[in-house]
């Protein structure tokens, strides 16, 4: 009792694993269409007895068993008596004749069935091994230049070349066939190099063709390298597991790579829209499939085990991913809300006071709320719904004609108008923000605009109040103030509340460079932020805290199928979804002990943000990518470059911070010599200066509205009102 089973004699005992890799004398990858489907790359796991030694098959017929005739010899003696003295015969002799002779003993027919029964067992064995072989030369047949085919053996720990060079291979340095004992991922820019260190020292750097053959190999050597006890510096990979626990999580592993890759190979992965680029990624595929002795069934439930398993997994991947694209956009919208507060005309609108604003966006004592009637108090909250969603029919034709009218006069980016909330949508905002008060929810009729920017905003506040400045009862602008807080995932906007029909209405006012971050997806955005409290930490990778090692390559796993489309040197600056993905994966990188595949990603991901024409090289996503980067070389004990990397960050802030200062200079600059001396004789100097400041900052961003309004928008000194029915 508590003994572990000993494992049955077809357990699993190591990994057979066959890909393409890039010849050195090649340039990869080749040509478009070269090589398309030439080669199919085989990783399988195979059940190997304890009794086998290697797997070098012998590829000779055993000789037929020659049951040689046995014979039996038989030994005859007779005895000759002769007497002598007559009567008496009192002298005897007898004489001994030995009679020696062979006859033929028939053959035992339990043996005979027994020689034959071994003899074809291992004919069948040889012809077996023939097939295979000559299943391998046709199936390698194909290899176009420029490949080389390795087949590592967890088992033996032996990384072999199995197909043939090709014309330009240098030979003198090509590997053919080496021990391993240490393998770590190669700084190659392609972030598809394996680097591999045999008995002797010697590394040998092997590219693979397609970026999940290296993965799956890097994670395979690291396993095979992390068995047993010390298991060189991978000894602690398995965390004191048993042997039996070690092999089989290295066979879930295999098993949940050739599932993934049995997707992507078949085009079911739902993300892999562009069919053209699934036929060709890489020029080469990469697949797992489990391989059966002959006779052995696929193990249905098995399959579905694996199935489930991915499921999972995926499910845990695309909520990290979340949680990544959430946070990015938080600093998205932070950076573009940074530079729109350097507009000259911002602290004029950052002095404007809002009309009914609460100001906290969770605030449940709204004073704007939908009229309460008599009958109400008799009605279930879904009848006042109902209620309520028949008034916003009837008011939004009215909403309408002012959208229009506005986008008319000031030219929106965007526009659009409704559609009336449903009453289950209504119920749940209730419950969410205002305790179940549904005649406090004010968007029952929506419309939203886009403006270019905090001009064309102010233009539209104007607008608005001359047109139809009766009908307005909020106008919220909170959000938009630098003394207050962003809604959750960082957007800020302006809302405006009027009453038609007696119904209150919404037009929700979206500044372009905050607008392009989401589009239509940002109240998505919004929604996701409360619900997984984003705003309480910073660091999306801090998302894969406290997750094994299993589960980390797993995950990867899971994010080379979502970028199995766009290998990393082929990415684009315009990529967004794949740039996601890939920043995503260096989190899974840094923390699965791969920080030169993290470093290669960033280093990749940097050049592309620098490149784009909306972020650029000083965006806060740009430098936010630095200090990653800074943080997997210090993991490589590259402390010397990553403190390079982090001091020029810090001069980037430093030089963006001076220039906003610069760009509101005011009196501070006497205060340096006088500073304490003043200090001593008005304590309140410096809060009087601040104010006084704060005036003529104000003062002068309205002298500019000025200007830029006589320039951009004189209708608003014409009599403009917009036709309103408020019946």
């Amino acid at each position: 009792m508590g003994q572990e089973k000993a494992p049955s004699p077809q357990s699993f005992k190591g990994t057979i694993l066959e890909a393409a890799f890039v010849d050195p004398a090649y340039n990869w990858p080749p040509r478009e269409g070269e090589g398309v489907n030439a080669v199919e790359l085989e990783a399988s796991t195979y059940l190997l007895t304890k009794a086998e030694n290697g797997d070098a098959p012998d590829l000779k017929y055993p000789e037929k068993p020659k049951i040689k005739s046995r014979t039996q010899v038989i030994t005859e003696t007779e005895t000759y008596t002769t007497a002598r003295c007559g009567f008496f015969k009192c002298c005897r002799s007898d004489e001994h004749v030995v009679n020696t002779h062979t006859r033929t003993v028939p053959v035992d027919p339990a043996e005979k069935e027994k020689l034959k029964k071994e003899y074809l067992e291992k004919r069948a064995a040889v012809r077996k091994k023939r097939k295979e072989r000559r299943d391998q030369q046709e199936k390698y047949a194909r290899v176009p230049d420029g490949v080389l085919i390795y087949r590592l053996d967890t088992a033996q720990h032996t990384v072999s070349l199995i197909s043939a060079p090709n014309s330009n291979t240098d030979l003198r340095s090509l590997m053919t066939d080496i021990v391993v004992i240490g393998a770590h991922p190669s700084k190659h820019v392609s972030r598809r190099g394996i680097m591999l260190i045999d008995e002797t020292g010697e590394k040998f750097e092997l590219v693979a063709c397609d970026q999940r053959t290296a993965t799956a190999w890097m994670e395979a050597l690291n396993m095979m390298l992390g068995k047993g006890k010390g298991g060189l510096k991978f000894g602690k990979f398995f965390g004191g597991l048993s042997s039996s626990e070690q092999h089989k999580m290295e066979e879930q592993y295999l098993n949940l790579t050739a599932y993934s890759n049995n997707l992507i190979r078949t085009g079911a992965v739902p993300s892999h829209k562009d069919k053209e680029k699934k036929k060709t990624t890489g020029g080469i595929y990469y697949c797992v499939s489990k391989k059966h002795d002959e006779g052995e069934e696929i193990d249905e439930e098995a399959l579905e085990s694996i199935a489930k398993r991915r499921a999972v997994i995926k499910d845990s991947w695309d909520f990290y991913r979340m949680i990544c694209s959430l946070l990015r956009d938080r600093r998205k919208y932070d950076e573009a809300f940074r530079r729109l507060q350097l507009d000259p005309v911002y602290p004029y609108l950052n002095s404007m006071t809002g009309l009914n604003d609460p100001g906290d966006d969770a605030n449940t004592s709204e004073e704007v709320t939908q009229k309460d009637l008599p009958e109400y108090s008799n009605m279930t909250r879904s009848a006042v719904c109902k209620d309520l969603v028949e008034k916003a029919e009837k008011a939004l034709p009215s909403l309408v004609e002012i959208c229009k009218a506005l986008a008319g006069s000031l030219g929106m980016e965007e526009v659009g108008v409704g559609p009336v909330k449903e009453i289950s949508s209504a119920i749940r905002k209730a419950e969410k923000k205002y305790e179940g008060d549904v005649l406090k929810v004010k968007d029952y009729c929506r419309a939203l605009l886009v403006v270019k920017d905090f001009p064309t905003l102010l233009a539209l506040l104007e607008l608005a109040r001359d047109s139809f400045g009766p009908l307005i009862r909020r106008v919220k602008l909170s959000t938009l103030k630098s003394d207050h807080s962003a809604l959750a995932g960082g957007y800020r906007d302006c809302k405006i509340n009027l009453e038609l029909k007696d119904h209150i209405c919404e037009i929700q006012i979206h500044v372009w460079p905050m607008w392009v971050v989401c589009g239509v997806d940002g109240f998505r955005h919004y929604r996701h932020c409360l619900e997984y409290s984003t705003d309480s930490f910073k660091d999306p990778y801090d998302a894969l805290a406290n997750l094994d090692r299993k589960t980390l390559a797993e995950l990867i796993v899971m994010a080379e199928e979502a970028v199995a489309g766009m290998p990393l040197d082929s990415l684009d600056w315009y990529h967004e979804k794949y740039i996601l993905d890939y920043f995503a994966e260096v989190g899974l990188f840094l923390d699965h002990g791969l920080p030169v595949w993290a470093e290669t990603t960033l280093r990749q991901l940097i050049k592309l943000r620098c490149k784009s024409p909306d972020i650029g090289a000083d965006h806060e996503e740009t430098l936010y990518l630095q200090k990653y980067l800074a943080k997997a070389l210090k993991l490589q004990d590259k402390h010397q470059e990553a403190n390079d990397i982090e001091a020029r960050v810090e001069n980037v802030l430093k030089s963006r911070s001076k220039k906003e200062q610069e760009a509101t200079k005011t009196v501070w600059e006497s205060l340096f010599t006088t500073e304490v001396f003043d200090f001593i004789w008005d304590p309140n100097k410096k809060e009087r200066e601040e104010e006084q400041r704060l005036k003529k900052e104000v003062k002068a961003s309205k002298k500019a509205w000025r200007k830029i309004r006589q320039k951009r928008f004189q209708f608003l000194d014409s009599d403009v009102s917009v036709a309103t029915e408020n019946k």
